[in-house]
């Protein structure tokens, strides 16, 4: 989920957007706002969630009249206290006349759509239009996933997993990149001791 959304960013134009990626989400409300602030590069004095929420709406404008299209992303969203996700909901609502002024992306453990059906939460959760949920890797996808990390470690062809041993990551791990990663890389210790 974090590769995913670190590629993503990588891959959009400084030029048409500007991006900001929260990964620490046990923060206030208030620290949320803060930190957003900070990852656009708003300078700030401010103390209370309604002037930073107007700063962080300048610089929406301002980008918007650029031509710019603006991105919050929050990994790990399941984290995120009510308060904080109401806060977000407010965030959502800059907007002009004719435009969104900021697309905010949450990310997290399937936990987060749990906490979205909250009743509390039902403002937030009617505004999200595209709900996408990561399946585990299919076997084929884990091999390829395995020798693609190998080569970006620069191990090209001289370290290789056998059939067999592939089979067995596969088998255990259900396809979970994370749970790939740690078997792999514990094989790959048990290999060298």
């Amino acid at each position: 989920k974090t590769t995913v959304l670190r590629t993503l960013l990588g891959q959009l134009d400084e030029n048409n957007y500007r991006n900001a990626l929260i990964f620490n989400p046990c923060l206030s409300a208030t620290e949320l706002l803060r930190g957003i602030n900070r990852e656009f590069g708003i300078q700030s004095e401010a103390l209370s969630n309604a002037a930073l929420l107007q700063e962080l709406n300048r610089f929406l404008v301002k980008e918007k009249s650029a031509g710019r299209t603006v991105t919050l992303v929050i990994d790990e969203a399941q984290n995120l206290e009510p308060s904080v996700l109401e806060q977000i909901r407010l965030i959502s609502n800059l907007e002009t006349d004719t435009d969104k002024l900021i697309q905010i992306v949450l990310a997290g453990q399937p936990e987060l759509g749990l906490l979205l059906e909250k009743p509390e939460l039902r403002q937030l959760s009617q505004r999200i239009t595209v709900r996408y949920h990561l399946r585990p890797m299919d076997y084929d996808d884990s091999k390829a996933y395995i020798r693609h990390r190998l080569s970006v470690a620069g191990c090209g062809l001289s370290v290789q997993f056998a059939p067999s041993a592939l089979k067995r990551i596969f088998g255990y791990s259900g396809g979970v990149p994370r749970l790939i990663n740690i078997l792999c890389d514990r094989s790959l210790l048990v290999g060298y001791g």
